[in-house]
């Protein structure tokens, strides 16, 4: 008996996603667990995310080799070195309201023969897998998101190495930063959830944090910044999340326009901050986005770790026919949970626990 998987990468790219690819295949077709087994696998790579499986046409031999990689485990040996997403990805609804194809999708799942597909991806992408679990189709998640934010796990892949680039380009900002007795404003990443700017800022000393889940003063970030005047320290890092938002409320866009997902791309809170810095207190102030910065790059030896692990996980939910659910890492453990427990609800910073509201940093007790 031989049970074909399907495995694409859906949403932003991120160090680790090749990694789970990887280990999935590897898993999957290993000789001396094959021999252990009362089936067999086949793995096959869907290009550019559930827009592979929208777009493919399964008849057609050039559309097959546009959209499909079949994988073995000499062709992913080294893919776990590698940042990115050797498959591609794409932010393709196949559930859009406006544009629903998701019958083409369980049409060609059919058509091509996959029993399994495990999908590697945030709320959105397993969002899809989990519609088409409902629908019949046999799937399997596994988490990514660098903002850090997805439910039923206390980790997902890429927000370790996100938060390594955080730290070593705050790193590099310092420098320059006291050379010229300057305020500078580090933007992240971060929609709804501040873990990326929290414990970013943490790791690199940031003087001010902002994040999504408590709305700020930008007064109270200037008299902040006023009280280390003739202090010894003559600069000062600021950290804040691209979706926190002042008291005053209302979100900053980069543009108006609106994804598969219904999302619109966040950005321009650091330029803002900056400005109303100069305005209000004198201060040179400069700005900087990090933007795809904290998606670029080699894994980092978390990321490489967890990505094995998920991996693996995923094959042996095949084999437990544990589907509709999420590979997950909760209390130090790999386990599984329900994708329904995990779509339209998000992991957020819990403020009393870990964040200093008056100080906008970071919490000084722990126990």
């Amino acid at each position: 008996m031989t049970t074909k998987i399907g495995i694409l990468t859906g949403g932003g790219d991120c160090p680790g996603l090749n990694g789970a690819v990887k280990w999935v295949v590897k898993t999957a077709l290993d000789p001396l667990l094959a021999e252990k087994r009362s089936r067999k696998f086949e793995v096959l790579g869907i290009r550019e995310g559930w827009k592979g499986l929208v777009n493919v046409d399964p008849d057609d031999e050039r559309s097959r080799a546009l959209y499909l990689e079949p994988l073995d485990e000499e062709k992913v040996r080294t893919w776990d070195r590698t940042g990115g997403t050797n498959l591609g990805t794409s932010r393709t609804n196949p559930f859009n309201p406006a544009n629903d194809r998701s019958d083409k999708v369980i049409e060609n799942i059919g058509r091509l023969g996959i029993d399994v597909v495990v999908a590697v991806g945030g709320e959105d992408t397993l969002g899809v897998a989990y519609k088409l679990h409902k629908l019949g189709i046999r799937t399997v998640g596994i988490p990514k998101t660098i903002d850090g934010d997805l439910m039923g796990t206390e980790y997902s892949l890429g927000f370790d190495s996100a938060l390594n680039v955080i730290m070593e380009e705050i790193d590099r900002l310092r420098t320059t930063a006291g050379s010229h007795n300057r305020i500078f404003v580090v933007e992240t990443m971060g929609r709804h959830a501040g873990w990326l700017a929290l414990q970013g800022g943490e790791c690199s000393g940031a003087y001010i944090i902002l994040i999504p889940e408590e709305p700020f003063s930008m007064q109270r970030v200037c008299d902040l910044l006023m009280e280390r005047k003739g202090r010894e320290i003559q600069y000062s890092i600021v950290v804040v999340s691209e979706g926190a938002q002042p008291s005053e409320g209302g979100e900053f866009y980069k543009d108006e326009k609106v994804d598969d997902f219904g999302h619109k791309s966040l950005g321009g809170i650091a330029g803002f901050i900056s400005d109303q810095i100069q305005k209000t207190t004198g201060f040179e102030s400069r700005y900087v986005v990090l933007s795809h910065l904290q998606r670029g790059g080699v894994p980092s030896a978390r990321d490489r770790l967890m990505a094995r692990w998920f991996g693996i996980a995923a094959v042996d939910m095949i084999l437990n026919e544990d589907y509709g659910r999420m590979v997950s890492s909760l209390h130090g453990e790999i386990t599984t949970v329900p994708m329904k427990d995990i779509i339209n609800r998000i992991r957020t910073v819990d403020v009393d626990k870990y964040y200093d509201a008056e100080r906008y940093n970071g919490k000084r007790t722990i126990l």
